[in-house]
């Protein structure tokens, strides 16, 4: 399939560049795939669109304060994206993408305050580096106080990180740190409509992807077909499996919310045949014609032009009816990516 097929316009007035006043406040979009309808609600009324019996999957990733800002020896602007730490009980190895007018030399040394700096290493290309961190104190400490949430680039040109962002671009059942983007089809649920949720006979189970670049790079290529995923860290306990096989024997609906769920489910679907405890590196890229093995429904926000997760939407509910979707969302002024509106896909 062509990627101009998963491209539309939107106007920029409807990105959101800030998340809504309450999580519950934001607007869902539900789509019903037997018959193409269409319905417009608020999340907060979630379990109208739900049965009891059914099971809520949602990823428990917490975003870590991922985005360095920097100076090099000679003075220039520094940003650093912190990808992956390497396992060494002595010294701090990380995995990162370092953005700067002039490519960093290697042993160069990049200053983060006069509490930490890190030593360019490796150069691994795609705009990727190795760096050793020398600091004072705690290195997580260090972290959490010169560190940002890693807000998307479109947030990024109209503002810079805020205080609400460390609260925000985060769910409220996020337990495992690792990601370095947020699974945001979660931003909208609160303790207080998982208790109504749960009033009604609807369960919910965790499992851990860490987003990682792969999940937010752009489908470079004019063939869909021809792009790859990156790997990202996964985990589903033997709790959560258990309570999926379960689900699923009784009739009820599995509905994942994000679509860091969905392949994690789907990948381990695939590769053991069913929903299985079970962890590693998951690389699922779902593209219309795929089977899907395990989602009954789908919550999800709205998402960026060709990119990876419009593209498994659209595999999930068909493409005319997310382009007709996404038609009608714009002409009512829905809000659109990671802090914006939800879509729940039955």
């Amino acid at each position: 399939m062509n990627l101009e097929e998963f491209n539309y316009q939107l106007p920029e007035s409807l990105i959101a560049a800030f998340p809504s006043r309450e999580r519950e406040g934001s607007r869902l979009l539900v789509i019903r795939r037997a018959t193409g309808e269409i319905i417009h609600s608020a999340f907060a009324e979630l379990g109208n669109f739900l049965d009891a019996g059914d099971l809520l999957v949602l990823n428990d990733t917490k975003v870590f304060p991922a985005r360095l800002l920097g100076s090099k020896d000679s003075g220039g602007k520094v940003e650093v994206l912190l990808l992956e730490r390497f396992p060494d009980e002595d010294r701090i190895f990380w995995l990162a993408l370092i953005d700067s007018a002039k490519k960093p030399r290697l042993g160069s040394v990049l200053h983060f305050g006069p509490s930490m700096s890190a030593e360019v290493i490796g150069d691994i290309g795609r705009g990727r580096f190795g760096l050793e961190f020398q600091h004072q104190g705690d290195f997580c400490a260090q972290l959490e106080a010169l560190g940002e949430p890693p807000l998307p680039p479109y947030v990024r040109r109209t503002r810079a990180a805020e205080a609400v962002d460390r609260e925000r671009y985060q769910t409220v059942y996020a337990t495992r740190p690792g990601a370095i983007a947020a699974p945001t089809a979660g931003f909208h649920f609160t303790p207080q409509l998982f208790a109504r949720l749960s009033a009604q006979g609807i369960d919910r189970a965790l499992l851990t992807l860490h987003v990682g670049p792969g999940t937010f790079l752009p489908v470079r290529d004019r063939e869909i077909e021809n792009h790859r995923m990156e790997g990202e860290h996964y985990a589903l306990n033997a709790a959560t499996a258990a309570m999926i096989n379960s689900t699923k024997a009784a009739g009820g609906r599995i509905v994942a919310v994000g679509s860091t769920s969905t392949r994690t489910l789907e990948w381990i679907a695939l590769q053991r045949g069913r929903v299985v405890a079970d962890e590693g590196i998951a690389r699922l890229y779902l593209r219309p014609g795929d089977r899907f093995r395990v989602l009954d429904a789908l919550i999800t926000n709205f998402h960026l032009p060709g990119s990876t997760p419009l593209i498994l939407v659209a595999a999930f509910a068909g493409l005319d009816l997310i382009r007709r979707a996404y038609r009608e969302a714009i002409e009512r002024q829905y809000r659109f990516y990671s802090y914006g509106d939800a879509m729940l896909i039955l």
